[in-house]
């Protein structure tokens, strides 16, 4: 009999079973695949992989610009793919090295959900039935894809085929403007690739400050990238990509296709339906506590189709397993970080200024460039970038941060926290940051409001 089982060993669920296994509770962890999950294996962890090995080399060409002559600078795209699998095999033997440490169980097996019998729940494998007091499902999504018409007969990638690819595509068609497909799109166009992109929205990257995304789209288009916004795809044929577009229609033919559109739960195939666990648009329907309408059956990550990013997951693994063991904990989403790891990086977190409209928010704006740090100046020769603030108008809470310029991702957290923490403009402006850091930006942004 265990405290708690677990369906899934992505961000959402090896970090659960980890923390219920600190807590003393008895834990099973049911994964099929690899540990890890798309995060580690099919998804943020590879791509990061590889857009750091793009911007080494978009750096090694630029290095006169600093003063280093660098002559000869090639791109070695099997060498690159071999670091990328290298970096995932470290990464996966690491997460079973520590769920054996805290003492969690691991079962690399399907497993599927039996029923409930006597309050408890059963999950059987081909060999074994498990009795469960909780269960914690963490299933994750799958890539989705559209009804396109032709669809059945094309060969496309998605973001699992493409990162097995042995050789550079001369030509690749990217369907959806999405982080993913924007991330693809900046790693292969830096290493060559003619790349288009064609979206369907009237800007890449929607539900991101517009502002942020439009810059970033100016930067991305200098690396030779084509964008075709507003512009909707009707039909697949071989390599030919066809789609209309301001009332005309166009086509664009490449080597390689990859269709980005969006991902979806993963809701079938585990016995899910034994249970009646409540789905709202193909997603389990969670509460605060990450529970379901069943007292004893909680979920986690994107299978709640809610934040489908891997810090989200982890987060709400962690509520479900406190809640679980008797610590009262609840999943609070206002100061979510989310980050596009292109070179620049674009990175946010709280409420876009379209978000402060749709809501009635009465907000003011602060901006600067990023050229106003010193420390960017020094490490970004000819680059710029902008830091946007929005707080509210009566109270001066921080509401949302925007940036785009290296190293956002790294900065970010710092706007979550006062996103969190309810700070206000004026208490920010109290905080010291270190000098001569990025960082610096937000607190010259803040002091222009």
């Amino acid at each position: 009999m265990y405290d708690v089982g677990i369906i899934g060993g992505g961000p959402a669920g090896y970090v659960a079973a980890e923390h219920a296994a600190q807590k003393g509770l008895k834990v099973v962890l049911f994964e099929q695949k690899k540990l890890g999950g798309v995060c580690l294996n099919e998804g943020c962890i590879p791509t990061k992989t590889l857009l750091y090995s793009a911007k080494l080399y978009e750096y090694a060409r630029e290095a006169s610009k600093y003063g280093i002559a660098v002559s000869g600078v090639e791109a070695d795209f099997g060498k690159i793919m071999e670091r990328k699998n290298k970096v995932v095999a470290k990464l996966v033997a690491g997460i079973a090295a520590s769920l054996k440490k805290y003492g969690a169980e691991v079962v690399n097996k399907k497993v599927t959900i039996a029923g409930q019998k006597e309050g408890m729940i059963q999950l059987q494998t081909d060999e074994q039935m498990y009795a469960c007091k909780n269960i914690l499902i963490c299933t994750g999504s799958e890539a989705s894809i559209p009804p396109i018409k032709g669809i059945e007969s094309a060969t496309f990638l998605t973001n699992r085929e493409i990162l097995s690819l042995t050789q550079l595509p001369n030509t690749l068609t990217i369907i959806g403007g999405g982080v993913v497909g924007i991330e693809f799109a900046s790693f292969f166009a830096t290493l060559g690739t003619r790349v288009t992109v064609v979206e369907m929205l009237p800007e890449i990257l929607g539900g991101l400050d517009e502002e942020i995304s439009v810059m970033l789209r100016n930067e991305l288009s200098k690396k030779g990238i084509v964008f075709h916004l507003n512009a909707r795809v009707t039909e697949i044929k071989g390599n030919e990509v066809i789609f209309e577009k301001d009332g005309k229609t166009e086509s664009v033919t490449s080597s390689a296709l990859l269709m980005s559109v969006g991902r979806k739960p993963v809701i079938h195939g585990f016995g899910l339906e034994t249970l009646g666990v409540e789905i709202v648009r193909g997603a389990i329907k969670i509460d605060s506590h990450c529970r379901t309408n069943l007292p004893n059956v909680y979920a986690a990550g994107d299978v709640t189709g809610f934040s489908m990013l891997a810090h989200t997951a982890s987060r709400e693994g962690d509520v479900a397993i406190n809640n679980i063991a008797g610590y009262k904990d609840t999943m609070r989403y206002q100061a979510i970080p989310s980050v596009v790891y292109t070179h620049p990086e674009v990175a946010s977190a709280g409420l876009t200024e379209q978000e402060c409209k749709k809501q009635g928010i009465a907000y003011k704006i602060a901006k600067l460039p990023m050229t106003y740090s010193g420390r960017f100046v020094a490490e970004n020769e000819g680059k710029n970038g902008l830091c946007k603030i929005i707080a509210g108008q009566r109270y001066g809470e921080i509401l949302g941060v925007h940036m785009i310029g290296n190293p956002s991702s790294e900065m970010i957290y710092g706007a979550s926290m006062a996103i969190e923490c309810q700070l206000r403009v004026k208490e920010l402006k109290e905080i010291v940051f270190p000098h001569p850091t990025v960082s610096e930006i937000l607190k010259e942004t803040i002091f222009e409001l």
